[in-house]
């Protein structure tokens, strides 16, 4: 199994500083590096410069550069393999005609992770020690001290330094990490994700969705309102003020951001604890969340037809805010760890379909709302579970003679 781990790092002054300067001369050999690759295609005939061109110069940079050979060699090659990869997405989404989305230059307060892609060049984490506090050493920084708030299991792969807010955290990607099955509980269940109830099981239990991002939309919104105020300047040329408001919008969203990972956290757990299977649908968020495409008024040209964009705004938010693919995803890793299934079934028309098996009949009227009446056999349910039980009826895991 690959796990990651993530840990808060507690840095001096002085390695605060260190760490800082990594990340700002990393940031500038990305920009450099973009620089290079948007020249070479706009004014050598459109020539493309790839991750092994770049990476043969850094021995000449890191000569001519003081300040970039001090830093590790293989996490400079991290940062270069970054920007090639970005640049692979890019020319898919352009293969695939999609909306091409051409990387940019970073701003020193956008780049804040620098990744070592292996444990024991450029970095060493100290895996003897069994203290809550440890250290990692990072070349050009010296030995930081680590909160290790659980034991890290598996061989540590690849290191990388992340920087959010004022706080400075080290993630582990490790491998070989054993598993730790759960006891069997023999019972199985089939999930429903929603807006109004974050899920809802077929047996008829709910989950509230907590909706983080709503409750906290109103003090975003003021401290956002505020940060506008201030006139639009470099980061060294920023007042203490408009610092500090940066600050207050930037702690909003991870404070949103980590409750909708703990509320994630906790509802994969239970579901992991209490059931053996667990199916639910493969859904598409991406798609979910597109905007509908405007509507051109035949009759006057240059105007458009309502097309319900601001209704679908609204139920787009809503979709993000529950954090559907972070809770899958979590879900996912858990089970695997735990021993359990997990399986992903057709989520088309699982809320339509009448889980009756001498009926099945699939049409939009059935569904009301969170109201479901089949308009062929009369069966009524909650809409939430009807979607549910088919969903479980799809995975396998019960009978439809359950319904």
């Amino acid at each position: 199994m690959i796990r990651s781990y993530k840990f808060l790092l507690r840095p001096t002054v002085q390695q605060e500083t260190a760490l800082s300067a990594m990340l700002r001369d990393h940031c500038s050999l990305y920009n450099a590096a973009l620089q290079e690759r948007r020249d070479a295609y706009q004014h050598a005939s459109r020539t493309r410069i790839k991750y092994g061109d770049q990476s043969s110069q850094l021995k000449a940079i890191r000569a001519f550069d003081p300040d970039q050979a001090r830093w590790s060699f293989s996490s400079q090659q991290a940062t270069l393999r970054r920007l090639d990869k970005a640049f692979q997405a890019f020319f898919r989404r352009v293969k695939n005609g999609e909306k091409p989305g051409h990387p940019r230059f970073r701003g020193v307060n956008w780049f804040d992770t620098v990744e070592f892609p292996k444990d024991g060049d450029g970095c060493q984490w100290d895996s003897t020690v069994h203290d809550p506090i440890t250290r990692v050493r990072l070349q050009g920084v010296g030995h930081i001290r680590v909160h290790r708030h659980r034991p890290v299991r598996g061989r540590v792969k690849t290191i990388s330094v992340k920087r959010e807010g004022r706080q400075w955290y080290v993630v582990l990607a490790c491998d070989e990490v054993p598993a730790e099955p759960l006891p069997a509980t023999g019972a199985a269940v089939g999930i429903d994700m929603g807006v109004r109830r974050f899920l809802t099981t077929h047996t008829g239990g709910h989950l509230p969705n907590p909706r983080h991002g709503k409750r906290y939309a109103e003090a975003l919104a003021e401290a956002q309102r505020a940060l506008k105020a201030f006139p639009k300047t470099r980061p060294d040329q920023r007042s203490a003020k408009h610092r500090r408001a940066v600050e207050t919008v930037s702690r909003l969203h991870r404070k949103v951001r980590r409750q909708r990972l703990d509320h994630a956290h906790k509802a994969a757990l239970e579901l992991v604890r209490a059931y053996d299977k667990i199916g639910h649908e493969r859904l598409n968020i991406a798609g979910m969340v597109r905007a509908p495409k405007p509507k051109p008024a035949p009759e006057q040209p240059g105007t458009f037809l309502p097309n319900g964009a601001a209704a679908k705004a609204g139920l787009n938010k809503s979709i993000l805010d529950a954090g559907w693919g972070v809770f899958l995803g979590i879900l996912a890793n858990k089970a695997e760890s735990a021993g359990r299934v997990v399986i992903a079934v057709d989520p088309r028309d699982s809320s339509r379909t009448c889980p009756r098996p001498a009926c099945r009949h699939v049409a939009a009227e059935n569904r009301d709302g969170e109201r479901f009446l089949c308009v062929k056999c009369g069966h009524r349910d909650h809409a939430d579970r009807v979607g549910a039980l088919n969903v479980a009826i799809r995975a396998g895991l019960v009978l439809p003679d359950a319904a």
